[in-house]
């Protein structure tokens, strides 16, 4: 094994909220210190809730290439292969049935905007769904996103605050999925099962890195199970400045906030990455 090898981390980062700020952008210290821990030999790595097309952006922001980037909540895994256009295939995907979740949602938000993504990328949506990026996407009314499997379900509630939509989803007593809400009224929903740590155990298992050599920092809730399975079996749970109290109280250790490129400290602290 060599020295490289031997002191190797795996890091594994959220996007919105960690890497980017809300407007998109990444700092030229945040970039930098994912520049310094890749040569320090650490493989950097995504693991978000964004669909691939999305998330493709970002890696090429950050100058990196790893060999794994999980997606979509854990629901899909793309690795890199260097045969495919965009430089990666999708080798893991995870699916579900939507229809019975939808249709338990739709009964209960009267102003309810709908996402689904499919294995391949394609999405569909509802009206109203303007604030996402809706590239390779078709509007179509709602009952056309009952029919086919999906990695991902996507609800937004614009006449809710974040807080109210929270209660009113846990009300609904969903089944037969894994939800995640995020800061505003919307909800992510995963196939039962499914989430960033799931897919992190298996990229980790691939690459061959020893559990207390792994580092993951998120900044919401749909990170509070990555974060948990880091701490616990030894690693840095690193969550952001910014993020709730729940995503802080299941980390073992909190950054500064995204404005403050909290990121950046946390990163520059791995071996061999301080300048």
């Amino acid at each position: 094994m060599s020295d490289t090898e031997s002191t190797r981390w795996l890091v594994a980062l959220d996007v919105d909220g960690t890497v980017l700020h809300e407007d998109g952008t990444c700092t030229d210290a945040v970039k930098h210190a994912v520049a310094r821990a890749t040569e320090a030999g650490h493989e950097i790595m995504l693991a978000t809730g964004r669909s691939w097309e999305t998330t493709a952006p970002v890696l090429e922001t950050l100058g990196i290439h790893p060999d794994y980037v999980v997606c979509a909540n854990g629901a899909l895994v793309m690795k890199r292969d260097d045969d495919e256009a965009d430089g990666y295939r999708r080798h893991l995907i995870e699916t579900f049935d939507p229809s019975d979740v939808l249709k338990t949602i739709a009964s209960s938000l009267d102003d309810g905007r709908y996402m689904v993504e499919y294995p391949d990328g394609f999405r569909r949506y509802t009206q109203g769904m303007v604030d996402w990026n809706l590239d390779n996407a078709e509007m179509v009314p709602f009952e056309r996103l009952l029919h086919d499997p999906v990695t991902r379900v996507v609800v937004v509630s614009p006449e809710h605050g974040e807080q109210e939509f929270l209660k009113i989803v846990e009300s609904m007593g969903l089944h037969q999925v894994t939800y995640s809400i995020g800061w505003t009224a919307w909800l992510d929903i995963a196939p039962l099962g499914v989430n960033k740590s799931t897919a992190l155990q298996r990229v980790r298992d691939w690459v061959g890195v020893p559990a207390s050599r792994v580092l993951v920092a998120g900044d919401g809730r749909n990170d509070i199970e990555m974060l948990t399975w880091a701490g616990a079996s030894g690693g840095r749970a690193v969550a952001m400045g910014q993020a709730p109290d729940e995503v802080k109280e299941v980390a073992t250790e909190v950054t500064g906030a995204v404005d403050d490129d909290g990121l950046a400290a946390a990163l520059l602290s791995l071996p061999g990455a301080r300048d």
